[in-house]
């Protein structure tokens, strides 16, 4: 005897009911039920691995899931923003990323995103980064590197962990303010850049503040000064801003993720990243690679930022096109 349509709309809605339950086969597992993945755009022991290290150790914790690191350097950090951009918007892969990936990246490279494909989700950091110099060039301050930099346009260097990310950047706004032309020199990553200044093959670096103080030590390296327009709480350098009036340019560190990633997954994440950013242990780690954990109000709040900054990075990426290399 043949089911009745009434029959089959009865089973049909006990198994639906069924599956709806807590325990029931196909109910969705709450949130994260399986181990996330943090992109971050830079080769080990720069200024971004550190920060993301530090936050994925403590995120794990915080959601009883392991974070994986996934380093994709290369192409100023695009590969990275490419392959988290183009990832599932389920919160399971998430980029480590600044202003580059708001703004800058999609005016100096060809990819295969831009800012609307990401949805800022917390901010962790903001850092200033330093100048450095190699010791043998005999540099007491920045004003001296000016006036070196006049008197021979175009023969000093300037390493940058990449073209139109925030070392090169801060590069491009110091030759505009100051009024002199340094030679640009791109690498995969921020320790790649500040090594080369150490070992003589490029003369200066806006290095982030771990790749400098690493250089600094070797004795081979003197730091001129820190790009934040006030003096730094961690870091004893007088502010470029102090020669060169109006130089203000810090970077900052926030999370990412994927367009279309579900609102209450969002959530989660932002709460989960307030409260590892309010851990003593998370603050003094930052604080080892001197940058200050700045949380963000909200999710708005640091959309709005982090569309704000991708603005300026955007204007001053327009404004390095001559000067990559």
């Amino acid at each position: 005897m043949k089911p009745t349509i009434a029959a089959c709309g009865a089973l049909f809605a006990a198994v639906a009911s069924l599956s709806a339950m807590p325990g029931g086969a196909h109910a969705a597992a709450p949130y994260p039920a399986k181990p996330l993945t943090l992109v971050i755009g830079f080769p080990p022991g720069g200024g971004a691995d550190q920060v993301g290290r530090v936050y994925a150790n403590a995120l794990a914790r915080q959601l009883k899931q392991p974070v994986v690191i996934e380093n994709r350097p290369g192409a100023g950090s695009t590969i990275g923003a490419s392959l988290a951009a183009r990832a599932a918007a389920d919160g399971y892969t998430l980029y480590l990323g600044n202003s580059s990936v708001m703004g800058s990246d999609s005016a100096l490279y060809k990819v295969d995103y831009t800012p609307d494909n990401f949805v800022p989700v917390a901010q962790l950091t903001t850092g200033p980064m330093v100048l450095i110099a190699n010791a043998k060039l005999g540099l007491k301050g920045v004003q001296d590197l000016i006036d070196r930099a006049k008197r021979k346009p175009g023969t000093i260097n300037v390493a940058s962990s990449g073209n139109g990310v925030i070392t090169h950047l801060a590069a491009v706004e110091f030759m505009t303010l100051a009024g002199v032309k340094l030679m640009h020199i791109p690498f995969k990553g921020g320790a790649a850049a500040a090594q080369s200044v150490a070992a003589g093959d490029t003369d200066v670096s806006f290095a982030t503040a771990p790749s400098a103080k690493a250089v600094i030590d070797t004795g081979k390296v003197v730091a001129l000064a820190v790009t934040s327009g006030q003096p730094s709480r961690l870091l004893p350098y007088p502010p470029i801003s102090q020669t060169v009036p109006g130089y203000d340019l810090s970077n900052w560190w926030g999370v990412f993720a994927p367009k279309g990633t579900p609102p209450e997954v969002l959530d989660t994440l932002f709460k989960a990243s307030n409260e590892v950013l309010a851990l003593a242990d998370v603050q003094q780690g930052m604080a080892a690679g001197y940058e200050e954990v700045t949380p963000s109000a909200s999710l708005e709040a640091f959309g709005a930022f982090a569309r704000k900054e991708g603005g300026k990075g955007l204007r001053l990426a327009k404004e390095s096109l001559d000067t990559a290399n």
